[in-house]
């Protein structure tokens, strides 16, 4: 396999030190270039190509989630790892392609790396994080929201999905936002992705 090309970003300079002198030593990685600001990033990005950029998430003049927005226009096959001191509010799994906070071990962020890189599943979030997040959105869902979820992943309209449950047009338009805000989804297909991986729908 080809070295992975990585470019670094974070606006505390030890830990970029750090960061980037510890997977420099690693002969499967090429550390392109280090920055403490998205914008001067996204400037070497838009004549540069890499595999993989790290990035923080909370940054002074950009933060990462408007890095990560800009940078998958400019390189769509670019993979990101986050690694952050906070964690996420909820799973972004698609948004980006990894989450780890700082406390992370070496051998946990080269784990993630290779698995995003490399693997084909190519998805890497911190393990205690990603269960808990899974156990929380599969619960806070009610049965009769999971079989509205059911109807919609099979393409039904709300008046259909109202006449099958024998509920009112409004209660289904209720119960859909409400599936929405919960699982923090914007469209159908989101919708549809998030029940597969939550087990809703097979």
């Amino acid at each position: 396999m080809n070295n992975i090309s990585v470019l670094l970003i974070d606006d505390h300079q030890l830990f970029l030190d750090g960061l980037s002198t510890s997977l420099s030593k690693l002969d499967f990685i090429e550390v392109k270039n280090t920055f403490s600001n998205g914008n001067s990033a996204l400037k070497y990005l838009q004549k540069h190509p890499v595999d993989l950029v790290i990035t923080d998430i909370s940054m002074p003049d950009m933060n990462g989630i408007e890095l990560i927005k800009k940078l998958k226009k400019l390189q769509p096959t670019a993979k990101t790892l986050v690694i952050s001191m906070f964690k996420p509010l909820h799973d972004e799994t698609g948004f980006y392609d990894g989450y780890l906070l700082k406390d992370a071990s070496l051998d946990e962020v080269t784990k993630a790396i290779k698995t995003i890189v490399w693997d084909e599943k190519s998805y890497f979030f911190d393990q205690d994080f990603k269960a808990a997040q899974f156990e929380f959105k599969n619960n806070i869902v009610t049965k009769r929201e999971k079989d509205i979820i059911r109807l919609i992943t099979e393409e039904k309209t709300v008046d259909e999905i109202a006449a099958l449950l024998f509920l009112s047009k409004h209660t289904v338009e209720t119960h859909k936002k409400n599936i929405y805000n919960k699982l923090q989804i914007k469209t159908s297909a989101g919708l549809v992705k998030l029940a597969i991986k939550l087990g809703i729908v097979t």
